[in-house]
């Protein structure tokens, strides 16, 4: 299974960190986002990752580049990252859809146990990691879910009841039914400016979305906005 990381956005509510930096190389704890990221890929047992680039890709492409070897990386641009929303970093990474993967925001950083969960899964189709809803913040993306079953997600759920929170951790074992979603919802009106969550909502209409509910206590944090970055320093420190 590949990791596919979702990095091709300006990240404008962090500036003025992302000013002249892509957001997936602003520093958290002393090192890069992606950073965090990769090492928890190769903690959980990857194959690689795939990066989709597009707001300063030179500067992840420099970064990728000085790797000491360890986990193989591919970086592809997304030539939408300035007009799509994160739908068009999905449809950079299509050519990788029909395999097993695990496709992640490149804002996000994990414990390594989250990303076995997602590796060690098998669940047939496609999965989406979540963790039951105490308080929604602004921007969750929220599901509702009957027992493992994906029913609704959003961050608005009109008309449906928010039992959980999406990490934005979607896993597919293998199969089509991500990539079909996919070309159905960019392929409508101003599909371009979906949420890529919105695949996952069109497929659990359809041949059905998997919820896997992470371990009480593992930890992510979504960095968003410059606070994000003190509250998981806080919880970090040694």
């Amino acid at each position: 299974m590949k990791a596919i990381i979702l990095a091709a956005g300006h990240g404008s509510r962090l500036l003025p960190l992302t000013l002249t930096t892509p957001k997936c190389l602003v520093e958290v704890g002393g090192r890069a986002i992606l950073d965090h990221q990769l090492d928890a890929v190769a903690a959980a047992g990857f194959d690689g990752a795939v990066i989709i680039g597009g707001y300063r890709i030179d500067q992840i492409d420099a970064h990728l580049g000085a790797q000491d070897g360890g986990l193989p990386t591919e970086l592809v641009f997304n030539p939408f990252w300035s007009s799509a929303n994160s739908i068009g970093s999905a449809w950079a990474a299509r050519a990788y859809l029909d395999a097993p993967f695990a496709l992640m925001n490149g804002d996000t950083v994990f414990d390594p146990t989250i990303l076995h969960t997602a590796l060690g899964g098998d669940t047939a189709g496609v999965a989406l990691l979540v963790e039951p809803l105490v308080d929604a913040g602004l921007d969750d993306m929220l599901v509702e879910a009957d027992g493992t079953r994906v029913i609704a997600v959003g961050k608005h759920l009109v008309g449906h009841e928010a039992t959980d929170r999406s990490l934005g951790l979607i896993v597919s074992h293998g199969g089509g039914a991500y990539a079909e979603g996919l070309r159905a919802v960019i392929g409508e009106e101003n599909g371009i400016h979906a949420y890529h969550h919105a695949v996952v909502a069109r497929v659990a209409q359809g041949p059905g979305v998997t919820a896997v509910r992470i371990a009480t206590g593992a930890h992510w944090q979504e960095i968003d906005r410059p606070e994000d970055i003190a509250l998981w320093e806080r919880d970090h420190r040694p």
